[in-house]
């Protein structure tokens, strides 16, 4: 056990800024590691308006919140806390972080992670934004399988629009291509398309055609119909992490073109050192199990990080018997567990 995290106080090991997949299996692997750790949920996962979760191994088809409950219990049988709350400031504080919540509460860190992930800003398009997660989607992978075979849109808003489309092309022969308000496809990209015998259809998508709670088409400015089981989109990632720029870190443009993200090394770690990023926030183009993943990497860098810490104190206090250092080994040994989390 460290010795920093005083009794019934706001002072953690880490605190964990974001309670979906990635954050809190971060936390599941610290509050093993025997830490004591502080889960702030903003209650907004990413994939909240999906109904259904899929190639998560041993969880396929599971509903997102449920995956968050059992988390969350898991998290809290180690010792760990999940508190309600959003991070809106962070700034160095001695050898650790302040950090100040939307509940006018300030916690206290050795380390932090943030996962607090991004928000997806969806094509501006009259009746699109109800069905997300639905039968209007983003990733094939995730949703891919359960439209097969059906008609499906991809709604172009950029110059990956074709990109998407190929890959679409996988689960289903009847596929158009919406080029809405992206560029014509070059020759190389038309070559492409009509050899996947992908259909390509001009002119601006103005709305969507629903029956009876499904898609059954987009509406075109020409007043053309397109009858369609699945319309695919390219939303834009925002990141949700202000609270970082306090430490001086934003987003950086994601190589993919697709949304920004924190900078990293593989394990998360950010260029503040004791900072680390997972999730959604380090990769926007992850899934619930990459993110969750992340989490777990990030976590055991940030344990061997903080086990380094632990014994450059030790070793000084082993060198000077008359620093502070024995006074708070023995507190430690006389408090013992009634320390973690507490």
């Amino acid at each position: 056990m460290t010795g920093n995290v005083q009794v019934n106080s706001e002072r953690y090991d880490v605190v964990v800024v974001g309670a979906g997949p990635a954050g809190l299996s971060a936390a599941l692997m610290l509050g093993r590691a025997r830490r004591s750790v502080l889960v702030i949920d903003e209650g907004r996962p990413r994939n909240a308006p999906a109904a259904h979760m899929y190639g998560f191994l041993s969880r396929d088809g599971m509903a997102p919140g449920d995956l968050l409950q059992a988390g969350r219990r898991e998290v809290e049988g180690y010792g760990g806390t999940v508190q309600a709350g959003r991070a809106v400031s962070v700034v160095r504080d001695g050898d650790g972080f302040a950090i100040g919540l939307d509940t006018d509460r300030t916690v206290w860190a050795r380390r932090l992670l943030a996962t607090a992930g991004v928000v997806d800003e969806l094509p501006d398009v009259p009746g699109l934004a109800p069905r997300w997660g639905r039968d209007v989607v983003h990733c094939p992978y995730c949703h891919g399988w359960e439209v097969r075979d059906q008609p499906i849109g991809v709604l172009a808003t950029g110059p990956l629009g074709v990109r998407q489309a190929l890959l679409f092309r996988q689960w289903t022969d009847r596929l158009t291509l919406l080029l809405h308000t992206a560029p014509r496809p070059t020759e190389e990209e038309a070559e492409q398309l009509a050899a996947r015998r992908i259909t390509v259809v001009d002119g601006e998508v103005t709305g969507l055609e629903v029956a009876e709670d499904r898609l059954t088409g987009v509406r075109l400015a020409s007043d053309r119909r397109v009858p369609l089981r699945a319309l695919a989109v390219a939303p834009r990632p925002h990141s949700r992490a202000d609270f970082l720029t306090g430490l001086g870190l934003g987003p950086t443009a994601h190589p993919s073109g697709l949304g920004a993200y924190i900078a990293a090394d593989t394990t998360g770690l950010t260029t503040v050192p004791g900072v680390w990023v997972a999730g959604n926030l380090a990769d926007p183009n992850a899934n619930v199990l990459a993110s969750a993943a992340s989490g777990s990497t990030a976590a055991g860098a940030i344990n061997g990080d903080l086990i380094a810490e632990d014994t450059r104190h030790a070793i000084r206090a082993h060198r000077d018997p008359f620093s502070p250092a024995p006074e708070a080994r023995v507190r430690e040994q006389v408090m013992g567990d009634r320390r973690h989390g507490r």
